[in-house]
């Protein structure tokens, strides 16, 4: 059974696998559905995504998918260590524009859950990094968006000590005011 702990923003987890190490190495199931349904989780993963991230300081980010193509991700390190962040881009959510970040790492061994309605990005913090994540929805072009990892009004402090290197598509990326993001909040009572 995966450790779940909740962070700062409703939805947003972070999910420490169990790990199984002897003399020869480790096993760890990184993402089981019985475990995450008991967990509380219940997501129809249906693509994975693989990254290799050469130099620290790279970024990516923050992508997002509108709907009807958002996608939860389930975002770990299997070499190396990150930055990962989550922005709520709900509009009408008392959270909107707020982050939450964590660093994942290959040595942690944590994930970070990033719902429907939240921006991703993340800056890797050593060279050679790899991100696996799984994602709810298949990629579609069409449906999908950036917001620039820098922009004030989020006012995410990225680590220092790094030249952030991006794509183009994240250096020509709108501020969040700029971008219809495609999620309203809507508040549930129980």
């Amino acid at each position: 059974m995966p450790e779940v702990r909740e962070l700062e923003l409703d939805g947003v987890l972070e999910i420490v696998p169990a790990k199984f190490a002897d003399e020869r190495g480790f096993f760890s199931e990184t993402y089981n559905a019985a475990a995450f349904a008991a967990a509380g989780i219940t997501l129809d993963f249906v693509q994975d995504n693989h990254s290799l991230s050469v130099p620290a300081g790279t970024v990516r980010g923050l992508h997002f998918q509108t709907p009807p193509f958002a996608q939860d991700k389930l975002v770990r390190v299997v070499r190396g260590a990150i930055f990962d962040v989550a922005v709520d881009i709900r509009v009408g959510s008392p959270t909107f524009g707020r982050w939450v970040g964590v660093e994942l790492s290959a040595r942690e061994w944590n994930q970070l859950l990033v719902p429907k309605g939240f921006a991703h990005g993340f800056m890797t913090l050593e060279p050679e990094t790899e991100v696996v994540y799984k994602v709810t929805a298949l990629y579609s072009r069409e449906h999908d968006r950036a917001i620039r990892f820098d922009d004030p009004t989020i006012g995410i402090p990225w680590p220092e000590g790094f030249t952030p290197l991006l794509s183009p598509k994240d250096r020509a990326a709108p501020l969040l005011a700029e971008v219809e993001t495609g999620f309203r909040y809507e508040e549930t009572s129980t």
